[in-house]
């Protein structure tokens, strides 16, 4: 059986893979190999997105939660990186999002965070995993007084509103921003956080009614955005994602401004600051080249980690590093959160486009992006991790590489959350790549079946 948690927690299909009987497992699990040192009875916070699967899962979870003897706290719709700051701030024994994240609403999934608002560790996960798959072995099951009990909370994502504002007192009183909300978590708690700091604002996607996340909206699909910024002669857009723990903007002449780039520039910002820890920057090797030579160019150091903002979390907490993230948009400002924050992401952004006076598009300039091409081979789950098995997989692999050898690069990766093969391609030529690329995922769709 392949390993339940990806690089993201537990993903699956809401009621065909990821059931409430699987839900209510975890929270039983989770609660117990959480808390079991714990002297007192441990509390778990749970929060979801706005998918309408949501309520079933958390309800599940919670009731497995309750079973062995702990608390819950529900505090309902949630960006994922509150429930990171609200874990810690409120003192509990660990956090619960359920969220599929970008995916499509049919789609859901459960994550973990500890104590201190950190993901888990792979060992703490495997042993989730490990307990479940023994049918809870040796837990005992509290009876009476000693169950656990639900506490329903409405008012914590104004905490999470003012944490933001106050890490990132910016004036936006004299920007129009487009907002896109994806029909996500941040439908509340980004549009409030920008007003309150004075910024016009034209919020588009942010009635979610449980089946629109995601759908043609956010950070997956910003053709909209970037015409309405246009449209609107607005100054910058912003998108999120369903769980908001991601963030890429669109410039006033509707370019996208991806991770990296936002990355860049918000570094930059920082190094002449004197805030960026260590004068270095974490990403992962999904990272343009070009983001590696601007960094070279302004004395910048880099730090390259596998795929996944939790390796990027690792490795921060390493080396003391205060910025990181992916050229995805998930950026992590270590100093004021333990995960990646889309708004505390826009907030810096706009602090740099307000405190040097120049538009998104200049900004960006900071960086050259090269040519790259990514195309997703669709595969079974349970044999996207065995690509390479195939010879003449790998076989095309390696000619690829010797192809762009000293001139771009070719990375193939499993997915860790869905059931896909991705392959990057960068080189000089844009048709090229793009040619390239498409073939490479054809043959390993049509090879692995």
């Amino acid at each position: 059986m392949a390993r339940l948690f990806g690089t993201d927690g537990v993903r699956g299909v809401a009621n065909e893979e990821l059931t409430p009987l699987l839900a209510m497992q975890l929270g039983q699990a989770g609660a117990y190999v959480l808390t079991k040192e714990k002297e007192h009875k441990p509390t778990i916070m749970v929060g979801c997105d706005t998918r309408i699967s949501g309520d079933m899962l958390a309800n599940a979870l919670m009731a497995g939660v309750c079973s062995v003897g702990a608390n819950a706290v529900y505090v309902g719709v949630m960006p994922t990186p509150a429930i990171a700051y609200l874990t810690k701030k409120y003192k509990v024994d660990a956090g619960v999002v359920i969220s599929a994240s970008h995916n499509p609403v049919e789609f859901n999934g459960i994550k973990f965070f500890d104590g201190n608002g950190y993901k888990l560790s792979d060992e703490l996960e495997d042993e989730i995993e490990a307990l479940i798959k023994s049918n809870m072995k040796d837990v005992k099951f509290p009876t009476g007084a000693q169950v656990g009990k639900i506490k329903y909370r409405t008012d914590a994502r104004e905490e999470y509103i003012n944490h933001s504002i106050k890490a990132v007192p910016v004036d936006l009183s004299n920007l129009k921003i487009v907002v896109d909300c994806a029909e996500g978590a941040s439908f509340y708690t980004s549009i409030e956080a920008l007003k309150e700091l004075g910024a016009n604002i034209i919020a588009i996607h942010n009635m979610p009614d449980g089946t629109n996340i995601n759908a043609n909206c956010g950070s997956t699909h910003m053709e909209e955005l970037q015409a309405r910024v246009v449209f609107e002669k607005a100054n910058v857009g912003l998108a999120f994602d369903g769980d908001a723990d991601r963030l890429l903007a669109v410039d006033e002449k509707g370019e996208i401004i991806d991770g990296d780039q936002i990355m860049a520039i918000i570094g930059n910002h920082m190094k002449n600051k004197g805030t960026l820890k260590k004068d270095t920057i974490v990403v992962t090797v999904m990272s343009n080249l070009g983001f590696t030579i601007m960094a070279r160019e302004n004395g910048i150091n880099t730090e390259q980690t596998k795929v996944g903002d939790r390796y990027v979390l690792e490795r921060m907490r390493e080396i003391g590093a205060s910025l990181g993230g992916e050229q995805s948009g998930h950026v992590i400002f270590l100093d004021e959160n333990t995960t990646g924050d889309g708004l505390l992401s826009a907030l810096h952004l706009l602090e740099v486009m307000v405190d040097t006076g120049k538009p998104l598009s200049e900004l960006a300039n900071i960086m050259t992006v090269l040519p790259q091409a990514l195309v997703n081979a669709m595969v079974p789950n349970h044999k996207k991790d065995s690509y390479m098995e195939y010879p003449e997989i790998a076989e095309a692999i390696a000619k690829l590489e010797e192809k762009f050898s000293g001139e771009g690069r070719v990375l193939i990766r499993p997915s860790g959350t869905e059931p896909k093969v991705r392959v990057m391609i960068e080189g000089k030529n844009q048709d090229e790549i793009n040619k390239d690329a498409k073939e490479l995922a054809e043959l390993i769709q049509n090879t692995i079946l």
